[in-house]
């Protein structure tokens, strides 16, 4: 009998620990305690005890699961271990809007060979210049938007 509640309160134990133990391997083993107890307890008890000690096991399971997935994160120490921020930032520019830069001067910020930067109308924009390589500071112009970036050519 004591192996059984030994096995059962390591296995609820062990499920409860997984919460701050990454990985699983916590609950995996929790797990298989508790189904080591239930097999314990079909061979000393029988039948009729091994179902009464599953029953008990499987209680014990959805308990544990309750606790740590429903109750935990409402309360305070529970809210402590859930993240909580957002961030709002992006990491790319945004893209240039085709009816904004298009037919507009550039001027290259890096040496185009044939992609670089730009700067159109104050704005950094990534480019890739059909004139091939083009030095720092020359002027350029939008003649296009190519997924992520402003297509330019020599003006």
């Amino acid at each position: 009998m004591n192996a059984i509640l030994l096995l059962f309160l390591i296995g609820a134990l062990l499920l409860a620990a997984e919460i701050f133990l990454p990985g699983g391997v916590a609950g995996i083993i929790g797990g298989l305690s508790m189904a080591a107890g239930c097999v314990v307890s079909f061979v000393v008890f029988g039948p009729g005890g091994g179902t009464i000690a599953t029953v008990v096991a499987l209680a014990l399971l959805g308990l544990t699961l309750y606790l740590e997935l429903v109750w935990l994160p409402t309360t305070s120490f529970g809210k402590k271990l859930i993240v909580q921020s957002k961030v709002e930032a992006v990491s790319q520019p945004p893209l240039a809007n085709p009816g904004m830069v298009v037919g507009k001067a550039a001027e290259a910020l890096t040496t185009l060979s044939p992609s670089g930067y730009v700067l159109v109308e104050g704005r950094r924009y990534e480019a890739f210049c059909r004139s091939g390589q083009v030095p720092k500071g020359a002027t350029l112009r939008v003649i296009g938007i190519d997924n992520f970036r402003v297509i330019v050519t020599q003006a």
